[in-house]
């Protein structure tokens, strides 16, 4: 195989990647990626379309992926695989139960599709990594992975809250805007707080029941960095759960 037809299955792979992982892209932002011409691209994402690839063009807007159309699973290098190897023993300690096991779940998929060669690699690696015992390995919140659910689908939640640990107990709706993790201590969601009629932080590990509503809400327009910053000119760190 010839250099250039090397270079061009690369780019190819590359261009198919990057379909699969963006909702959109465009000519211009691909040629400038790859470092070739437009009408490189436009080549490129014929030879796609001819290989089966179903490609669909938005006019004036960019290609996507017919919805529903998987891509094969890629090959995760020897690095790649250890990088996750590696994170891998500090999410089961996390203090959520359903991140621990949400992310196991998929390591078990990655696991199934990685080469022989590099499954042996990668089980030695995790038998030679260990969490320090200074960190607390309880969870202590179940709830991570239906607010993350509820963040990126707009949905409103209604929490059951106490705000200390001999605080009363409230009832809140809750849209969920943003999650903070303080460092070897709880999540936080950053929510607005139709109660208060404000943002608000709540923790995890004192949300003691959540539900999904049937109601969806307008996602904000606020962004977490000027959240952050705006918490920072009250002179009020990011860790303060205020509720």
């Amino acid at each position: 195989m010839k250099d250039n037809d090397t270079k061009r299955l690369s780019r190819l792979t590359a261009i198919l990647i990057q379909l699969q992982s963006t909702r959109l892209v465009t000519a211009t932002g691909l040629a400038k990626k790859f470092s070739v011409s437009i009408r490189t691209i436009y080549r490129d994402i014929k030879a796609l379309e001819q290989a089966g690839v179903p490609i669909l063009q938005e006019e004036g807007k960019g290609y996507s992926l017919m919805e529903g159309y998987k891509v094969p699973p890629m090959m995760f290098s020897e690095s790649e695989a250890n990088a996750l190897i590696t994170l891998e023993q500090l999410v089961v300690k996390n203090s959520d139960h359903s991140l621990a096991k949400e992310y196991t779940a998929a390591m078990n998929k990655i696991k199934a599709v990685l080469l022989y060669s590099t499954k042996q690699k990668t089980a030695l690696l995790a038998e030679r990594i260990a969490v320090s015992h200074s960190i607390s390995q309880t969870a202590t919140s179940n709830s991570l992975s239906l607010i993350q659910q509820a963040l990126t689908a707009f949905t409103v939640l209604k929490i059951t809250y106490r705000p200390s640990q001999n605080g009363p107990v409230t009832e809140r709706q809750i849209e969920p805007f943003a999650l903070y993790y303080i460092l070897q201590e709880s999540w936080l969601v950053i929510a607005y707080c139709r109660l208060r009629n404000d943002y608000r932080m709540f923790r995890l590990d004192r949300i003691l029941k959540v539900e999904t509503l049937q109601e969806q809400f307008t996602p904000h327009k606020l962004t977490l960095q000027e959240y952050l910053l705006a918490k920072e000119k009250m002179f009020v760190t990011p860790d303060t759960p205020l509720s």
